[in-house]
C-alpha cells in the first residue's frame, strides 16, 4: 500500500481528516503493526465511516467502488491467477472480455504490480475498487472454491500426460506454475482432506490401480483412483513442494510443506515416502495447530482425572506418562499440557521425533539418528541448560529412561510417552527395559492410558435397542439398567457422510501412583496386581471410562468394545 502519508493526503483534501490527524495514524499504524491501515485512520477518527474513505480514493483514481462481500468466488475466470497472488495482492478477477480483465483491489495505488500483472496476462485491466475486509471475508467464505476448478474424475486431469510422454516430470512439477493440471489435482486433495477432517492423505501405487484414501476420525477410506500411469507425476510434485530428492526412488524420506488454506489458515504437512513394489507410496500427516492448543477440558477427562493431572504438571519435579498405540492422540495431550506450562517464568526444552507443531516459547529440538542427536544425547544436553519442564517424545531405550528418570528425580518436571496397552504396563516396562524398581517408583508421578473413539453425530444419533442382559454384559450397573437407560447408535447422514460419526474423543486411564501402588512396584508386582490396586482406589480402567462416555451419549457401545479390552 503506499505510505500511510499518501493516503491521508487524498483524505485531508477531500475534508474527511486534518493536520493533527496524521502522526496519530501513522503511530497507530506502526505501533500496531496493522495490514489494514483504514483500520488505524478509523480508531483515530471514529467519526469516519469506510464508505466515505472508500469515496474519496474511488473519486482520487477515478474508478468505481463495488460492494464484495457478497461476490462469489466461483463465479470469477478461471486460470487467471494463482490462490497466493489473489490472497498476496488483495486481487479478484471479475470478468473477462474482449481482452479486457475487470479487476478488483483493496489498494489501487500499487501501480506497478497492476502494470506488471497487465503484461503477463497480456489483458487490458480495468481496476475496481473495494472495502479490503470485505475482500478477507470473501477469501474466507469462499476458500473451497481455490481449488474447485477441477472434479474428482478422469476430467480431473486432462492436459496432464502420461509416464510414456517426453515431457521430463521434474521439470513439469517444478515449473512454478500453479494452472498445471497435475499441480490443481494434488492441490484439490490436500484441500479437500482438510475440509473434510482428515488426518492423514494416503497415496498408494499398486500393479494395476493407482488409489488416494483419507483417514477421517481413525477410519482410511478411498476417495479417488486416478489412472495408474500419474502415479510418478503425483509423487514427483508432493516431493518437490515437500523439498525432497525427487531423483531418489529407492530410499525412504521424510520431509514437510506448508499450504494456505485461506486467508487466516495455514497447514503443515509431515511428508513420509515409501519405496513399494510398484511405486512409491506417501503418506501426508495433517498437522492441526489447533489441536496442539486445546485445553485439558477439551480432551475428553473426567473432572476427576482432569484434577490429577493439573496437581501432576503443576509439581516441580517428577515424571507424567502418557502410553497408548500410534494414533491415540498421545502428542495432543502432551502439548495441551506444556501449553499450560508455557510461561515466562518456565524454561521448557523438548525432544521430538519429529517437531510436529512449533509452539512460540519452547525450546523444541528434533531428533536426527543420523547425525547422533538421539534421545539420550538431547536430554544429557538439557540438564545442561537449567530446565523446568522437559518433554521427551518417546522413551525407547534404556538409555533414553534412565537419562529421564535421572532428570525427573533431580528437580525437574518430565512428560514423556511409552508404547503400552495400559497404565500399569507402563510400570513393569520400564522395569523390564532395566530400571531398578525403586528409581521407577520413587520418580513417576501420574500414569495417563489413552485411545480415541468416534463421536457420535449429534444430527443424526438415535436411541438403540439393548436387553438388560446385554447391557450388563457390557458391564453398565444394575441400577443404570434399571432404570432404562438405552445408549445411542450410529444412523448416518450429510453431516457425517452417511458414517454416524463426526469427530473423536479420548477414553483415558489415569492412574497416580499411591503409597500402595509404590509399594507394589518395589515388590516386582505385576502389572495385574498393579491394576487391581488401582481399581481399589478408584481409578477407571480404559473400558470403564470409555462405557462414562457411552452413557453421556458421546460414543457407541461398538466403538468401545472395539478399542478396549476388559
Amino acid at each position: 500500500m503506499k505510505s500511510v502519508r499518501d493516503i491521508c493526503a487524498i483524505l485531508l483534501e477531500n475534508n474527511l481528516i486534518q493536520d493533527s490527524h496524521i502522526k496519530l495514524i501513522e503511530s497507530d499504524y506502526q505501533k500496531d503493526s496493522m495490514h489494514d491501515l483504514y483500520a488505524s485512520i478509523l480508531k483515530v477518527v471514529p467519526s469516519l465511516t469506510m464508505g466515505s474513505i472508500m469515496n474519496a480514493l474511488s473519486k482520487f483514481y477515478s474508478i468505481p467502488v463495488l460492494d464484495i462481500s457478497m461476490f462469489n468466488l466461483s463465479s470469477m475466470p478461471e486460470n487467471i491467477l494463482s490462490n497466493a497472488e489473489m490472497v498476496d495482492n488483495k486481487w479478484i478477477p471479475l470478468s473477462k472480455h474482449n481482452g479486457r480483465l475487470k479487476l478488483a483491489v483493496a489498494d489501487p495505488s500499487d501501480f506497478s504490480a497492476v502494470k506488471q500483472l497487465s503484461f503477463k496476462l497480456n489483458l487490458a485491466i480495468d481496476l475496481v475498487l473495494v472495502n479490503g475486509r470485505h475482500m478477507e471475508s470473501v477469501f474466507n467464505q469462499n476458500s473451497s472454491q481455490y481449488f474447485k476448478t477441477i472434479d474428482f474424475g478422469d476430467e480431473s486431469l486432462d492436459g496432464v500426460t502420461t509416464d510414456n510422454d517426453s515431457q521430463d516430470t521434474s521439470e513439469m512439477v517444478n515449473s512454478g506454475d500453479d494452472d498445471q493440471p497435475i499441480v490443481k489435482f494434488v492441490h484439490k486433495i490436500i484441500f479437500d482432506a482438510v475440509k473434510s477432517g482428515a488426518s492423514d492423505i494416503h497415496f498408494e501405487p499398486y500393479e494395476k490401480t493407482y488409489r488416494v484414501r483419507y483417514r477421517i476420525d481413525g477410519v482410511l477410506s478411498e476417495v479417488v483412483t486416478p489412472p495408474q500411469g500419474f502415479k510418478d507425476k503425483i509423487a514427483a510434485r508432493i516431493k518437490v513442494v515437500s523439498k525432497l530428492d525427487i531423483a531418489e526412488k529407492r530410499i525412504p524420506q521424510d520431509g514437510r510443506l506448508r499450504l494456505s488454506i485461506s486467508q487466516n489458515q495455514v497447514i503443515d504437512f509431515r511428508v513420509s515416502t515409501l519405496p513399494t513394489a510398484f511405486g512409491e507410496k506417501i503418506v501426508l500427516r495433517i498437522l492441526d495447530k489447533s489441536s496442539a492448543s486445546l485445553g485439558i477440558e477439551a480432551l475428553g477427562f473426567d473432572p476427576t482425572q482432569e484434577k490429577i493431572i493439573l496437581d501432576t504438571i503443576y509439581r516441580p519435579y517428577g515424571m507424567a506418562l502418557v502410553t497408548g498405540p500410534t494414533g491415540s492422540g498421545k502428542t495432543v495431550t502432551l502439548y495441551s499440557c506444556l501449553n499450560l506450562l508455557n510461561e515466562a517464568d518456565r524454561n521448557i526444552s523438548t525432544a521430538e521425533d519429529p517437531i510436529e507443531i512449533p509452539i512460540a516459547g519452547i525450546n523444541q529440538v528434533a531428533i536426527n539418528e543420523k547425525t547422533g542427536m538421539q534421545f539420550g544425547v538431547a536430554l544429557r544436553a538439557f540438564l545442561r541448560q537449567d530446565p523446568d519442564v522437559i518433554m521427551v517424545g518417546e522413551i525407547r531405550d534404556k538409555d533414553t529412561a534412565e537419562m529421564a528418570i535421572k532428570a525427573a528425580q533431580t528437580g525437574h518436571l518430565v512428560l514423556s510417552t511409552l508404547h503400552t496397552n495400559d497404565a500399569p504396563s507402563a510400570l513393569t516396562r520400564l522395569v523390564s527395559m532395566g530400571i531398578p524398581t525403586y528409581n521407577v517408583g520413587d520418580a513417576i508421578l501420574t500414569i495417563i492410558a489413552q485411545r480415541l473413539v468416534r463421536r457420535l453425530c449429534k444430527k443424526c444419533k438415535k436411541k438403540a435397542s439393548y436387553s438388560k442382559a446385554a447391557l450388563k454384559g457390557i458391564g453398565f450397573s444394575n441400577e443404570l439398567i434399571e432404570s432404562g437407560f438405552q445408549p445411542f447408535d450410529a444412523v448416518g447422514c450429510e453431516i457425517c457422510h452417511y458414517t454416524g460419526y463426526k469427530g473423536r474423543v479420548g477414553v483415558f486411564e489415569v492412574m497416580p501412583i499411591s503409597d500402595a501402588i509404590r509399594e507394589l512396584i518395589l515388590r516386582d508386582a505385576t502389572s495385574v496386581e498393579i491394576a487391581a490396586q488401582a481399581r481399589k482406589e478408584g481409578v477407571l480402567s480404559l473400558r470403564q471410562s470409555g462405557l462414562n462416555q457411552v452413557i453421556n451419549g458421546v460414543t457407541t457401545i461398538s466403538e468401545i468394545t472395539a478399542n478396549t479390552n476388559e
